[in-house]
């Protein structure tokens, strides 16, 4: 009988630079059979351009680990802090701007 092995422990390192985070209003999704492709982008209302700051590209398997672990952190925030409102906030008009599935090849 096999025991499981213990989880290992990551350590990760987080530089100045990127702990100041880049903020994005629009995320542009799109894939191939073997990677997914998630562009961040930064959309200021009004103009009809974005720029994308930061392109995250991950294995099928890795981006399903990513969406579970969304899932769960939102589900937690929710716990603590009451439901988050997509109605109630003001949001642009539909398809204007905002986070979507979709990719920069997609109409």
């Amino acid at each position: 009988m096999q025991q499981d092995p213990k989880p290992q422990q990551i350590n990760v390192q987080l530089d100045e630079k990127v702990a100041e985070g880049i903020y994005s209003n629009l995320a542009l999704i799109a894939h191939s059979p073997a990677e997914f492709f998630i562009d961040f982008a930064r959309m200021v209302p009004g103009t009809a351009k974005a720029s994308v700051h930061a392109r995250i590209i991950m294995t099928p398997a890795h981006m399903k680990f990513l969406m579970n672990a969304v899932k769960e952190n939102i589900e937690r925030f929710e716990k603590q802090f009451g439901e988050i409102k997509l109605h109630g906030s003001p949001q642009p008009p539909s398809g204007s701007f905002g986070f979507r599935p979709g990719g920069p090849d997609e109409k």
